[in-house]
């Protein structure tokens, strides 16, 4: 689950089961003005997660403890959220004026009320000196127009799981590491086992990896006026790469209808060989597919002709409504300071956003005997060297997704020329 990607992939049960529990204590520093004060006495701020109960009740219990000891003016509100109605009640308290104090977003949705103003401009509240704290490409992923309107927390790059089982049946020595040889490795293991190499969605709704791919094979989706940019030379090749692998029987035919969700269903049934995925999911195919993940695993994420690699975000966001902006900020940047992200990495099988956090040694030294998730754990975090968010900040980013997806599609299905489908992609998206 955890994608890169659209909204309901990017929670942390889709975090944890696609990309996501943690302790500590630190002071962020002072941040901001005095907080506002309720009449009684504190400044009460609520807080929404997606999907973090109950996995990690114990965690943010500790967490709000020891941030409510150290500013005993604020009081926190933890409410969890369950992924799937998230965007609804997010917008709808954002429309209503109603607002809670810091929200657990990702970057690609969170850009959709950014560009409505919905959402604190951070670098009016954010120092320069803890603002350096936070990798730079990262924080770049929380920003629109200039403008910083998130704060990094955790994050995942994808890995390539993989059938150890079926690629020796199709005579396959080694995991591709690239889209060419991904094909040619399809091709063998469906003419030797009659199974697929793999399965990736083409449902606009879902997970934007088809999307990533484009930019991994050189193709810049907008320009900087936000026209689209992909009806060129490259675009044309990454939209025929799909196109003939779909064509070749060589991708499943639900890739038209079902989402990312699939994949980790046929993987598991080991009817595909590669998982595009984060290292969390290994526990989870252990859980409902021991045999599996016996045979399972892991490269470095399967890229393009650029050497780019995807790194999944997740944010918290401070709306403009917020009746206590300085208390929310510094419980945000307490959130996502360098202790606490690391004691979240360590239990929730994630990533760190600060620079301190992530040159620890735990993702950098494991033993001889590491199991298979430890070895993921040190290959993610070595990619996040290289990892950027492959796809631009838009406010109207599901569009570009679904101009592209549908007429992909309707090419991969033969109704239009790769030519046809390109050109009407790019007018879809400039005529929105």
């Amino acid at each position: 689950m955890f994608k890169i990607h659209k909204f309901k992939r990017l929670s942390v049960f889709v975090l944890l089961g696609l990309l996501t529990s943690w302790i500590v204590s630190c002071s962020t520093g002072n941040v901001g003005t005095e907080t506002k004060q309720t009449s009684s006495g504190a400044a009460n701020i609520e807080f929404w997660t997606m999907q973090l109960q109950p996995q990690f009740i114990g965690y943010f219990q500790n967490l709000i403890a020891t941030f409510e000891s150290q500013n005993k003016g604020i009081k926190i509100n933890w409410v969890d959220i369950p992924w799937a109605a998230m965007e609804n009640k997010i917008l709808t308290a954002v429309s209503a004026k109603t607002p809670p104090d810091v929200v657990n977003l990702n970057p690609d949705f969170a850009s959709q009320l950014a560009g409505r103003n919905a959402w604190l401009d951070l670098d009016t509240k954010v120092p320069n000196e803890i603002r350096s704290s936070y990798l730079p490409n990262i924080w770049k992923a929380s920003t629109l127009n200039g403008k910083s309107f998130g704060i990094p927390w955790y994050l995942t790059t994808r890995l390539t799981i993989y059938n150890t089982d079926l690629l020796k049946q199709a005579g396959i020595n080694k995991s591709p590491s690239n889209y060419v040889e991904l094909a040619q490795a399809a091709q063998q293991i469906k003419d030797k086992t009659g199974k697929y190499g793999f399965f990736v969605t083409f449902v606009p709704q879902d997970s934007g990896e088809v999307l990533e791919s484009f930019v991994q094979m050189g193709v810049t989706l907008v320009n900087t006026e936000g026209k689209a940019a992909f009806n060129s030379p490259q675009g044309k090749a990454a939209f025929q790469y799909w196109v003939d692998l779909y064509k070749k029987g060589l991708l499943p035919k639900e890739v038209l209808t079902q989402g990312h969700r699939h994949a980790i269903d046929l993987y598991q049934a080991g009817e595909t060989a590669f998982l595009a995925s984060g290292p969390e999911f290994l526990k989870t195919i252990a859980n409902n597919a021991p045999k599996i993940a016996q045979a399972s695993a892991i490269a470095p994420q399967i890229t393009g002709e650029t050497g780019k690699k995807n790194v999944a975000v997740m944010n918290v966001v401070i709306p403009k409504d917020s009746k206590h902006p300085d208390a929310a900020v510094k419980f945000a940047l307490f959130l996502t300071n360098d202790q606490n992200q690391l004691a979240f990495a360590k239990a929730a099988n994630v990533l760190p956003s600060t620079v301190k956090a992530l040159s620890d040694s735990y993702f950098k030294d494991v033993p001889a005997t590491a199991t298979t998730v430890e070895k993921a754990r040190v290959i993610s975090a070595k990619q996040l060297q290289q990892a950027e968010i492959l796809t631009p900040t838009l406010k109207d980013f599901n569009k570009l997704q679904k101009a592209v997806y549908e007429n992909l599609q309707a090419a991969m299905l033969g109704q239009k020329t790769v030519d046809k489908a390109v050109e009407d992609a790019a007018q879809q998206w400039d005529n929105r």
